[in-house]
C-alpha cells in the first residue's frame, strides 16, 4: 500500500533525512520518501501490516522531531 501524509512543523532537512532513514529500516517498508520542502512523507509498505508500521513511524517522528505533527 502506498500513501502520502502531511508532516508539518518539521524544522530542518537533516531531521527529514533522519526520519526517512529510520523509517526505511522498518520491517515491511518497501520505500519511504520525506520531502522537507513540501512537508510530506510518502510511504509504501506491506498492506497487511500498514497500521502497525504507521504506529512505528509515529514513534520515530516523535523521537527525532518532537514538535512535528504527523497527519495520518
Amino acid at each position: 500500500m502506498k500513501k502520502a501524509f502531511k508532516l508539518s512543523e518539521l524544522d530542518c532537512g537533516h531531521c527529514a533525512q533522519e526520519i526517512e532513514d529510520a523509517v526505511a529500516k522498518l520491517d515491511g517498508v518497501n520505500k519511504v520518501r520525506v520531502n522537507f520542502m513540501s512537508q510530506r512523507m510518502t510511504l509504501d509498505a506491506d498492506d497487511a501490516r500498514f497500521d502497525e508500521i504507521l504506529g512505528e513511524v509515529r514513534k520515530i517522528i516523535k523521537t527525532i522531531e518532537p514538535d512535528a505533527v504527523f497527519e495520518g
